[in-house]
């Protein structure tokens, strides 16, 4: 076998080679979400387009010149952080499994991101008033449970019947499966499991909650545009994501009193470090205070 490849023509060698690239990427995407295969899909299709080889030929040379080229394109911080983490992930992956000699992306430097976090969050009135404001009813109950229960959009979306359950007082709870494949239940307050309630009109427990016109899921696309809609009517003036709304939902909690472990464990955070980031970007005090200026 090795000496029938050795005497491959050279086209049918990259053909090859080509072929196992794709498989590698296959396998390394295997088991992610969608909306993160897709993303990162995108971005890997991106460096090969730029690097014209195999992944095997890529050098260091060549992984620093298309980090470069992402600084001429004017990419912001952020997206060029995310492609170049990508490429990381990949080839650290392909040497953990034998298929790269060498992790040649290891040393590659990514550019520091500034923490917009602060800037995220939207104050407590203006989020209720999003809610309020927005007259279609399955919206109104989608923005809430993305703030009441700290969900992503991609778990609002692929929520079934089955996954909510009525709790006493008329509260709820929402079986989440989420990000890194790990299945989390978060108790919901009874304002916002009557919304969600009120939209069922006798729906089979495996049809999706919030419903596409084509009675399938709902794209996270569409969910933005509604998000966004929401905030215009609202009055909030900054670019408001599906994301800003979990990000409030900590905020919001911790600074009411909430425990961070209990934060952590409803937003389904792996670590509490990445919880403990919302202490910080609303400060109860500061030390210029005891200043005599």
């Amino acid at each position: 076998m090795s000496n029938e490849i050795t005497h491959m023509p050279e086209s049918a060698l990259l053909l090859s080679e080509q072929g196992h690239d794709a498989r590698l990427i296959e396998l390394w995407l295997h088991g992610r979400s969608q909306t993160t295969q897709k993303t990162y899909r995108a971005g890997i299709e991106r460096f090969q387009t730029h690097i014209a080889c195999t992944l095997r030929q890529v050098t260091l040379a060549e992984l620093q010149g298309y980090a470069d080229a992402l600084d001429d394109a004017g990419l912001k911080p952020a997206t060029r952080r995310r492609l170049l983490a990508s490429v990381k992930s990949l080839f650290s992956f392909g040497h953990k499994l034998g298929f790269l000699p060498f992790d040649t992306a290891r040393p590659l430097r990514v550019p520091p991101m500034r923490d917009d976090l602060a800037e995220r969050l939207i104050d407590e009135p203006l989020l209720l008033r999003m809610i309020e404001l927005e007259s279609n009813p399955r919206n109104a109950a989608m923005i809430a449970l993305m703030y009441g229960g700290g969900l992503r959009v991609s778990e609002l979306v692929g929520l079934r019947w089955r996954d909510l359950q009525a709790r006493s007082g008329g509260q709820g709870q929402a079986t989440v499966f989420g990000k890194g494949a790990k299945t989390r239940t978060v108790l919901l307050s009874a304002s916002v499991f009557a919304r969600i309630i009120g939209l069922r009109h006798g729906a089979d427990e495996d049809c999706p909650v919030f419903k596409s016109r084509k009675q399938g899921h709902l794209d996270p696309g569409h969910v933005l545009r509604i998000t966004k809609r929401a905030a215009r009517r609202a009055g909030i003036t900054k670019n408001v994501r599906n994301h800003d709304l979990r990000h409030c939902h900590a905020s919001h909690s911790l600074e009411k009193g909430a425990a961070v472990s209990l934060v952590q464990t409803t937003l389904g955070h792996s670590s509490i470090a990445t919880t403990g980031r919302y202490l910080h970007v609303r400060p109860g005090d500061s030390s210029g205070r005891y200043l005599s200026i």
